[in-house]
């Protein structure tokens, strides 16, 4: 691999490292997050760097060390704790969305809960129904959590430091399709603004608003319309819960056209929230209707061409913008 080009794996266990490092309160703890080095490598030699007191193995109890790590950041800890892909949270939603999410408020501001949970989705891995799930909707409805979205190298690599200075929990999305995806870092990032979407391509023609799976592939759509005299901006949301709605709204304002691509199906999605605030907000700016392209109302299928069918791809993406373009 070139020096100047990482992969989203490497990106995710350099973050984890420097916490390590810069933090004598920060841990570990997940399924095989120690000896084995976690189920996608992310952890791979962390154990025999920092010990078995920071690199915690784990008992297969979603609920039980989810539980674990609130008691740990209500002690003044700061854990990571990794679920090892979505579809197993819901085995901690108790804990989640029961717990962490609401001791804060049912405390009456006493009790803090700096918590991290990181968590793998998406789909493309060819994983099936049991383990390619896009669910960052679900968490994103639950009051009290902060909600993040890597979708991006960058946002792999420097999301997670301040997602640990963050007093309250927050639930960090990652994505398997893009682990062993190769890209360079941007210079002179270094940290990021957790509370902030990003404009990932400026654009004047419309704006394209998109999160986890779906940036790079909107990147690359945004390519080949330029080639074609499209101007398309591209919008990371980043951050799905509370959502930055000012980066959204500005952007559309200035394109007048919005097409939101996700990974997660139509109903009751984010881009159903983004698609509401921007005609609660900026309606009379508006050229033509706001479009969504979302996954396949379906459980994921195995075989590659028809997981592929079942999310958006680039070339989707490029079809649904000429088409609002030539009918607006």
């Amino acid at each position: 691999m070139p020096d100047n080009l990482i992969t989203y794996r490497e990106c995710i266990k350099q973050a984890i490292r420097e916490a390590l490092l810069g933090d004598e309160r920060v841990f570990m703890m997940g399924e095989d997050v120690g000896r084995y080095g976690g189920a996608f490598a992310v952890s791979k030699n962390l154990l025999q760097e920092f010990g078995p007191e920071r690199i915690m193995d784990t008992p297969l109890s979603e609920a039980g060390f989810v539980g674990a790590g609130i008691g740990a950041a209500l002690g003044g800890m700061r854990p990571i704790v990794e679920i090892m892909t979505v579809n197993f949270s819901l085995l901690a939603l108790d804990q989640i969305a029961n717990n962490a999410a609401t001791l804060l408020h049912m405390s009456g501001g006493q009790f803090n809960v700096p918590l991290v949970i990181r968590m793998s989705a998406g789909i493309g891995r060819q994983l099936a129904a049991q383990h390619s799930h896009s669910w960052e909707p679900l968490f994103a409805h639950l009051p009290g959590l902060r909600v993040l979205s890597a979708g991006t190298h960058e946002d792999a690599r420097y999301m997670l430091a301040p997602a640990l200075l963050d007093p309250d929990p927050v639930i960090i999305f990652e994505y398997t399709s893009l682990l062993n995806l190769e890209n360079k870092l941007p210079e002179n990032t270094g940290s990021i603004d957790i509370s902030k979407a990003k404009v990932r391509r400026e654009g004047k023609d419309i704006s394209i608003i998109t999160y986890g799976t779906g940036v790079y592939k909107s990147l690359e759509a945004a390519t080949e319309l330029a080639a074609s005299g499209i101007d398309a901006e591209v919008v990371d949301l980043r951050i799905l819960r509370p959502l930055d709605e000012e980066t959204i709204i500005a952007s559309v304002a200035e394109t007048h056209r919005a097409l939101i691509v996700e990974d997660a199906s139509k109903s009751v999605s984010i881009s159903s929230e983004v698609s509401a605030r921007i005609m609660e907000r900026c309606f009379y700016e508006l050229d033509a209707p706001v479009k969504r392209l979302c996954g396949a109302e379906v459980p994921i299928p195995y075989p590659k061409h028809l997981e592929d069918a079942a999310v958006p791809q680039p070339a989707q993406i490029v079809s649904s913008i000429k088409n609002i373009l030539q009918h607006a």
